[in-house]
């Protein structure tokens, strides 16, 4: 079984080679045959050259393409790469590498798409607009699919590589949301667990 994990980075040189560091050291503790990938949106920085010099394959976008547009690349990359998992990160240091494992582990359980879910754990430093933003999204978001999500514009996820194939984004802006309402309705299993 093969993982890849995929960071999207724009302008991050403060903060990647930590976040690949990280996510290395927690790796090579697991038995996991696995691969780092970041997708560079146009950065104007030292973003490709550290993310390179950290051991992460490359892919860079000719110019800054945005979040929808960069995910819908990662994804075909990771499946050009013959992923079976796919773990989306955040190349700020804002989810822990030690929970990677953790999602995984309910992918391996059964699940096809496992979010992580800030507000349950402690990952909670957003602007008090952003989270009352988010929590009404996600009573929004949970009410169309007919299932809680407690945290539906969080970027750490892991998700099958049927789910990968099978769930196009067409979104420009959403493509976090998007995810879930397409995995709701064609009867992949979600699941959320808190991120610490």
């Amino acid at each position: 079984m093969k993982i890849v994990i995929t960071i999207p980075a724009y302008n991050e040189e403060k903060t990647i080679g930590r976040v690949i560091k990280d996510i290395k050291n927690v790796m090579q503790q697991t038995n996991y045959n696995y691969q780092i990938i970041v997708v560079n949106d146009g950065s104007k920085d030292k973003t490709k050259s550290i993310a390179k010099e950290s051991g992460a394959i490359v892919y860079s976008n000719p110019i800054n393409l945005g979040l929808s547009e960069t995910f819908k690349i990662e994804i075909q990359k990771c499946l050009d790469l013959k992923a079976d998992i796919i773990v989306h990160t955040d190349a700020d240091g804002q989810y822990l590498a030690k929970d990677i494992p953790r999602l995984i582990k309910e992918i391996e359980n059964g699940n096809d798409l496992v979010l992580g879910n800030r507000f349950e754990g402690g990952i909670e430093h957003l602007p008090i607009i952003k989270k009352l933003g988010n929590k009404a999204f996600s009573k929004v978001i949970s009410k169309i699919v007919q299932k809680k999500i407690g945290d539906c514009q969080t970027g750490f996820r892991a998700f099958t590589k049927e789910v990968a194939q099978n769930i196009k984004i067409i979104s420009n802006f959403t493509y976090t949301q998007e995810q879930i309402i397409h995995a709701v309705k064609k009867g992949y299993k979600i699941k959320e667990i808190p991120t610490y």
